[in-house]
């Protein structure tokens, strides 16, 4: 098996930016639908027959200032976000409204410089109107990106303390066996004590771990994993019997930090120490495509465990949602005489 690295230093979380990147495809794509749902309402609110050169010209118009503004916003960015406050917003909005002044004088004077007569209304309405509803729609798209950000930075905030209140969460029970484990060890094996309480202040040092909240690795978890199972293996001897099929995930794999460690934990705690005999757990994963699948398998107990109140497991539905987006699965249920909990996460967020 794979020798996974220690466990790295801790690192911060990123913060939430108060504006969307106006360079990805989600701000461009939202800005032009803004546009062409506003002159397609316009264009089938007029009571006089509607023209379709015009309605065609008029959405070639928007999708240029799309573009134009998108661009101009993407290039801005960084010196918009130095700016104090809620400023940012405010300077978006006033570039949008000179970029839609802009654009609507020099579209109508070149209509009337080529003679083309597309536009009826005269240089001051058509200027007027386009950029008092500019000025409107802008100032409703940037509340919508601004409610948006406040919904993100709580959902990260909620995410931030669910991870902390994992963190701090130390089962007593696993202390006590643990230490109990250690002092039996002392004189008869000294040096498994030794590796003993290593593992476990590895395991408190994750666990306790409160500025350490960030994105960790695949490896990194893994390795917390088999420290955990180290100090199982101690106590409860032949009866837990681990298989592992891991060597092909990626050590690099980002993943959120606790993530694996308290399912393995309720692997053994409902799956093997219920049993007389003990059983055994699988670790089993792989890569697929640039993402990866694991799964954590354990026996069923012929007299069903006292049922757990589902924190754990609900709070890596939530964590893994968050990180990986819809595109992640996690799914847990019985399959024949075992539990089986699945996780296919994909190779970049959601």
């Amino acid at each position: 098996m794979r020798a996974f690295p220690p466990p790295r230093r801790p690192h911060g979380v990123v913060e939430q930016s108060p504006l969307p990147d106006f360079c990805q495809l989600p701000a461009l794509f939202a800005l032009f639908v803004v546009g062409a749902l506003t002159v397609t309402v316009m264009w089938l609110a007029r009571d006089d027959q509607r023209d379709w050169q015009a309605y065609s010209v008029s959405m070639l118009f928007v999708t240029w200032l799309a573009m134009v503004i998108a661009v101009t916003l993407c290039k801005l960015r960084t010196v918009l976000l130095r700016l104090p406050g809620r400023m940012p917003y405010l300077g978006v909005w006033l570039i949008i409204v000179l970029i839609v002044f802009a654009a609507s004088s020099t579209a109508r004077w070149l209509d009337r410089a080529l003679d083309m007569e597309m536009i009826g209304s005269s240089m001051l309405t058509f200027v007027r109107d386009n950029t008092l509803i500019a000025a409107l729609l802008g100032a409703a798209m940037l509340r919508y990106f601004y409610v948006l950000t406040q919904w993100q930075a709580r959902l990260a905030a909620v995410s931030r303390a669910q991870v902390e209140a994992l963190q701090a969460r130390i089962r007593p029970h696993f202390l006590f066996n643990s230490m109990n484990t250690v002092a039996a060890l002392i004189r008869v094996d000294p040096a498994a004590a030794e590796r003993t309480v290593e593992d476990l202040c590895e395991l408190f040092r994750a666990a306790l771990g409160q500025h350490d909240i960030g994105d960790g690795t695949l490896g990194e978890e893994l390795a917390l994993v088999e420290r955990y199972l180290a100090i199982e293996q101690l106590r409860l001897g032949p009866r837990l019997r681990i298989q592992r099929d891991i060597d092909a995930l990626p050590a690099d794999f980002p993943l959120p930090r606790l993530l694996l460690q308290p399912l393995v934990e309720n692997a053994v705690r409902h799956g093997i120490q219920p049993i007389r005999g003990g059983g055994e757990v699988l670790l089993r994963g792989r890569r697929e495509g640039s993402g990866v699948r694991i799964e954590i398998v354990n026996p069923l107990p012929d007299t069903p465990a006292a049922p757990g109140n589902g924190h754990g497991l609900d709070n890596v539905r939530k964590r893994v949602a968050y990180r990986y987006g819809p595109q992640a699965v996690v799914e847990a249920g019985v399959q024949g005489d075992r539990f089986v909990v699945l996780l296919q996460l994909p190779g970049r967020p959601g």
